[in-house]
């Protein structure tokens, strides 16, 4: 699924933890790992890595390090590139938002450039554990059947013990108030047929996929996707929402996807992006 994952490393407190992390998934996705640090470069700072690599078995036979000088998220993203990554991993701080983990919004930055999926982790730790409770964006999009597919193999991967397809009603309000208008009864009945035409569209999508011994629930919003999701993450309790990027987007209209910014400037969990290359 995954066979070169990226690690965008600084000297800060909480390296170590980034590191044990993508150590996890390293070796769940049978991948080599690539750890990239855009920055000054010491015998002190590489003796510093040296240990900690040590400290927690990487294997540095399928491990490179890159050492790099310039703009941080240009020479990340350049670097995931010219090295073929699939899967790039980042930290970010929950109660500062997204923007503010260790080189301000460079997270930001890959997440708008890279052309590899980037995993984000709000909270690290040095004694990695499965993401067992996992959403994922069932939203009516032309990227959806892919995000589910690749969603449900990382579970799979993962073994998530609950699994969670969040689709959105387009439109609900709208609809609504134009059933409200009509017969009594009306509103019940054209609410019914709304959930049910959304719990269809994913069932179509599962039926096309190996779900493995998953248990996959379908849950059905009526609100703007990327804030019910982020809701729906957060009142679970989730380990993971993974969502799609949307591709690229023009410029001026859409420099950046507007409802991911709703779940980036908050972030409810740990959040997968999935791209499309993948």
């Amino acid at each position: 699924m995954f066979s070169k994952i990226a690690l965008a490393i600084a000297f800060s407190p909480r390296m170590e933890a980034l590191i044990c992390e993508a150590k996890r998934l390293k070796d769940l996705f049978q991948s080599e790992l690539v750890l990239i640090h855009v920055g000054e470069k010491n015998p002190d700072l590489e003796q510093k890595l040296e240990e900690m690599l040590a400290k927690h078995e990487v294997d540095l036979d399928k491990t490179t390090i890159v050492w790099e000088e310039g703009n941080p998220a240009k020479k990340i993203v350049q670097t995931c590139k010219a090295l073929e990554v699939d899967l790039i991993v980042t930290g970010a701080l929950k109660t500062e938002g997204f923007f503010k983990y260790y080189m301000g919004s460079i997270a930001r930055k890959i997440i708008r450039k890279s052309s590899c999926s980037v995993l984000t982790l709000v909270e690290p730790l040095t004694d990695p554990t499965s993401f067992d409770k996992v959403v994922i964006n069932g939203t009516q999009q032309e990227h959806t059947p892919h995000v589910i597919q690749m969603g449900l193999d990382w579970c799979k991967v993962d073994k998530a013990k609950q699994v969670f397809i969040v689709n959105e009603i387009k439109m609900y309000g709208t609809q609504m108030a134009t059933a409200g208008e009509g017969p009594e009864g009306e509103v019940s009945s054209v609410r019914r047929r709304l959930v049910a035409e959304e719990v269809a569209y994913v069932e179509r999508i599962l039926k096309t996929l190996d779900k493995g011994e998953l248990k996959v629930s379908i849950k059905i919003t009526c609100g703007k996707w990327a804030a019910e999701l982020a809701k729906f993450a957060e009142d679970i309790k989730a380990d993971l929402l993974i969502v799609g990027d949307e591709g690229k987007l023009g410029f001026i209209d859409r420099l950046f996807p507007h409802d991911l910014e709703d779940i980036l400037s908050d972030l409810p969990c740990n959040l997968l992006i999935i791209k499309k290359h993948v």
